[in-house]
């Protein structure tokens, strides 16, 4: 259980409480990337058309997916106020209707997608053998659908009881499996033949459904109760996905566009650059670890209607974060020769080489955008977020689709482009909290 407001850890300890939540977190939310890195390294023995394939497949199911964050954010802030206040049978409610409303959208999801698989991948530039690949990976990648959607949502209501432990096992354990299952279906052994390409769709799929049964039974069973699916909760988490919603939407069609302007320039450069884009990934969801504790702590907080330690929240994780950053960017100027030799074909090294290093260095940057991130997911401030993404996908789309075609150096731009994108977001997301511009939540006397 939770220890109320006053005597909680954070009021004595704050750095090793902040530790001690983030850890599990990070273990957990890196060990999906860490699968795609995974799978980015089978399938590039299969050669860079595959390999393009799986670049295109894999970004088209995050703009299908992470549309749906709210499922998890919105959950996670909203049962840790609730607990905050004391209120444990509205964060039941709040963890009941978030499940079952994953469940729902991801059947109708995977059905409204299916039909229309042939034209985004035709969008997103893929040449024949590409394209066919792409096709054959999301269809049955689809099957999953509800899957994530269930494990979005379960996390979110057990990080907002600061539950960080569990939602690591289940990680862990659901991509162990995939790893081990990737090995046997994209290659075969014995009787079973190779899947290829199809093989890392059926392996994700199974795992996942592993993942969601495991997750949605401790999520039920921890907050102390059945929880009733209620209209109210049901209204308040949708007017949470509105503002995400349009958030990611536009976070998506910039990543989206990005990789459709890699993949235009040909096999070679779509092959480097989803190297690099799941490697950035990787890192991203390393540094979110920091984000997602610092918006359990906060929500908490604030629902105590403890503002103070609410905002000291917010400098100590930002503080780690950017110290994260720092050393996850050296970590990789250091690790640039082992990642050329896990993931990047032969074919595409001049090209990798050409943008890893704009990746680099642009992880403080991310690092602030990221935990500035949950900060305010933890104060409720979606609005604020929504737009911040709105104004830095609108120059940066723009800034994309005017990049000269055919010229070798389009591929740096970029990620020169996407470092500037992040720096945006980080911009507003600090000046929200310093000084604190507009109805700033954690500014006394903005009354919220």
């Amino acid at each position: 259980m939770i220890p109320a407001a006053a005597d909680h850890p954070f009021r004595t300890r704050p750095h090793r409480t902040l530790l001690g939540l983030a850890l599990p977190v990070l273990v957990s939310l890196i060990a999906e990337p860490l699968t795609g890195l995974v799978d980015t390294a089978f399938v590039s023995r299969l050669g860079t058309e595959p390999l393009a394939a799986l670049g295109v497949g894999t970004v088209l199911l995050s703009s299908l997916f992470w549309v749906f964050n709210f499922l998890g954010i919105g959950t996670q802030s909203s049962v840790a106020k609730a607990l905050g206040a004391g209120r444990a049978a509205e964060a039941r409610s709040v963890a009941a209707t978030s499940i079952v409303t994953a469940l729902v959208l991801g059947v109708v999801v995977a059905g409204l997608a299916f039909p229309f698989l042939d034209r985004l991948v035709g969008f997103m530039g893929a040449t024949s053998e590409m394209h066919e690949g792409a096709l054959v990976y999301l269809r049955i990648r689809l099957l999953g659908a509800p899957a994530i959607l269930l494990i979005l949502a379960s996390f979110g209501a057990l990080r907002g009881r600061q539950n960080m432990r569990t939602p690591l096992y289940i990680a862990v354990g659901l991509n162990v499996l995939n790893v081990a299952l990737d090995g046997l279906l994209i290659f075969g052994w014995g009787p079973v033949p190779a899947f290829g390409l199809a093989g890392a769709a059926s392996a994700s799929v199974f795992s996942q459904w592993a993942g969601a049964l495991v997750a949605v039974a401790a999520a039920t069973s921890g907050l102390g109760g059945r929880g009733r699916v209620e209209l109210r909760a049901l209204r308040e988490l949708f007017i949470v996905g509105r503002d995400l919603v349009v958030r990611t939407g536009s976070l998506l069609l910039f990543l989206l566009l990005a990789t459709r302007e890699a993949t235009l320039l040909g096999n070679d450069a779509a092959a480097a650059h989803q190297a690099v884009r799941q490697v950035w990934m990787f890192g991203a969801f390393l540094l979110d670890a920091w984000a997602a504790s610092a918006q359990s702590l906060v929500g908490f907080f604030l629902g105590a209607g403890q503002r103070d330690v609410a905002r000291r929240v917010a400098g100590v994780a930002t503080g780690w974060a950017l110290l994260s950053g720092v050393a996850l960017a050296a970590a990789m100027f250091a690790g640039e020769g082992a990642i050329v030799w896990l993931v990047v074909p032969l074919e595409a090294e001049e090209a990798f080489a050409a943008i890893w290093w704009i990746s680099a260095i642009a992880q403080p940057l991310n690092a602030l955008s990221f935990v500035t991130d949950g900060i305010h997911w933890g104060t409720g401030d979606y609005r604020y977020l929504r737009n911040v993404m709105l104004l830095a996908t609108v120059f940066g789309a723009t800034a994309l689709l005017t990049l000269p075609p055919g010229w070798t150096g389009v591929l740096p731009l970029i990620w020169w482009i996407t470092m500037a994108w992040i720096g945006v977001r980080a911009a507003f997301g600090l000046l929200r909290i310093w000084p604190g511009i507009g109805a700033a939540p954690l500014v006394v006397g903005t009354g919220k």
